[in-house]
């Protein structure tokens, strides 16, 4: 069968060194290499602003694997001598760790209050975003004080989330943070699946390039590297998705209190207004529309089939709130399912993650908190319940369903098996399924423009129509198959 791009096992890494002492490691894949020669470069050249490299690849790529498989290699070079990781979460952080330990190399979480930035000890540090900002003049003596006179790589994990705003610093503090205790870095490297932001904000370790087009003058943030999903499904690293969007006619108003009723198609509805209130309502686990309901049942039976080829498989569903994702963990247990609910103000949602992870439940159910980071490669299918309509959101959540193993990875001839996502037939998340396997520009406008709000900032979602509900189709399940995806004709 068909492994992985680059062998996930402990190997001698000679050919990266020259050297047939070189201490053990995974094999690079070819984008990875080409990272290692970028970081090179930039050292080498060392040219005004070029220490910042933004590196987009979608998830499953081997983001965090490539970052230190690049320091490590800079470093028997001798071009560098320690790294700094900055993360968002706490799961993202053991992650980083554990990755770090399968090289050899030794990376130590600052802790705070009592902690220390130390790397005498190791050669890489780990910090979270909030702790750089709450704790940044602090960690500006430590850093300088044990990081002077050494080469280092300062790492920006999902860098988007560090947002750059002059004019109101404090609502972007981790962007600003970075800023200032990666000043001295000699490469700082943002690394991210999704390179865009909804509130048309730049971000750190991403370079602008200026532009004008017909609305006007702008900004565009291009990646240095670019390692798109479909090259990443071509090569067999990831699962192609098969989208799955429930159809219907949403129905307003009171009937039951005397009052009139109108009746709106999910997939159809132009009218920004009414197309949030259709989605508010088909993802109600009890509205008399079964838009979801129907939707979760459909997920239950494709992780039934699923299950026949992949025994440990399970499933993913995002909810909205945790008084919403209660009432979908309870209707999936009365179908006879293990369910784990986790959300941020679980004190076990650590444990439950981990849990899930084991193969201990069938069903994860979730509001923010299996998005970025979070790595479980038996989810295969995912139903996508919430009104944040967002590109990044959407596209993070999905492709928590496209991560191989090593195992699967022999057992599955390429292209992998796919992944499925069911969601409601909202004309944006159609939209952004269209284009999930692509990578397009993010553009900055410098001046307010007449998009809907939920556009703006999300390159590859547009105002055509993906579908048009007829009153006979209403109700259907509309399918989407393949890591490109067609053009949804009008009707």
């Amino acid at each position: 069968m068909a492994p992985p791009s680059f062998d996930l096992g402990l190997r001698r890494e000679a050919a990266m060194s020259g050297n047939t002492g070189a201490p053990c490691g995974p094999e690079p894949r070819a984008w990875q290499r080409r990272l290692i020669q970028l970081l090179r470069a930039r050292l080498v050249a060392a040219n005004p602003g070029g220490q910042d490299v933004l590196l987009h690849a979608g998830p499953g790529a081997g983001k965090t694997l490539g970052a230190l498989l690049a320091f490590q290699q800079l470093q028997r070079e001798g071009r560098l001598d320690r790294f700094v990781v900055f993360c968002h979460r706490s799961a993202i952080a053991r992650q980083w760790i554990s990755a770090a330990a399968r090289l050899g190399l030794v990376l130590q979480e600052w802790e705070t209050p009592g902690g220390t930035a130390s790397a005498a000890t190791g050669q890489g540090l780990l910090l979270s975003y909030q702790a750089a900002a709450l704790h940044r003049l602090r960690l500006e003596r430590e850093l300088g004080r044990h990081l002077q006179g050494r080469s280092w790589l300062a790492i920006a994990d999902e860098v988007h989330h560090l947002g750059l705003d002059p004019l109101e610093p404090e609502a972007t503090a981790w962007g600003h943070a970075f800023s200032s205790l990666s000043g001295g870095a000699q490469l700082r490297l943002g690394l991210t699946g999704t390179p865009f932001r909804a509130d048309n904000l730049g971000f750190c370790s991403a370079r602008r390039i200026r532009m004008h087009d017909q609305d006007g003058p702008a900004e565009r943030i291009i990646p240095d590297l670019c390692v798109e999903p479909r090259a990443l499904i071509a090569a067999g690293d990831v699962r192609p998705l098969e989208f799955r969007f429930q159809d219907g006619w949403v129905e307003h108003g009171r009937p039951e209190d005397g009052r009139d009723t109108e009746t709106s198609p999910l997939s159809a509805e132009q009218r920004e207004s009414w197309r949030a209130r259709n989605l508010r309502r088909a993802i109600r686990p009890g509205d008399r529309g079964g838009i979801a309901l129907r939707l979760l049942l459909q997920a239950r039976r494709r992780l039934e089939r699923v299950r026949l080829e992949h025994p440990g498989a399970g499933g993913l569903v995002v909810a909205r709130d945790i008084g919403h994702a209660g009432a979908i963990a309870d209707l999936l247990a009365k179908e006879g399912d293990r369910v784990h609910l986790v959300h941020s103000q679980d004190p076990e949602a650590a444990q439950r993650l981990a849990a899930f992870q084991a193969g201990e439940a069938d069903w994860l159910v979730s509001i923010d908190m299996c998005a970025e980071g979070f790595d479980a490669p038996r989810l295969r299918v995912v139903a996508y319940l919430t009104t944040v309509v967002t590109r990044s959101r959407f596209v993070q959540a999905i492709t928590r369903a496209v991560r191989m193993d090593g195992d699967r990875s022999c057992q599955e001839t390429i292209p992998r098996r796919p992944s499925y996502v069911y969601a409601p037939a909202d004309p944006l998340l159609i939209g952004y399924a269209r284009g999930w396997t692509v990578s397009e520009p993010y553009v900055i406008r410098t001046r307010p423009t007449d998009t809907a709000p939920a556009a703006a900032g999300s390159p590859g979602s547009d105002q055509r129509l993906p579908l048009q509900a007829l009153a006979d189709d209403a109700g259907r399940m509309l399918s989407v198959s393949g890591p490109e995806l067609p053009l949804f004709r009008r009707q």
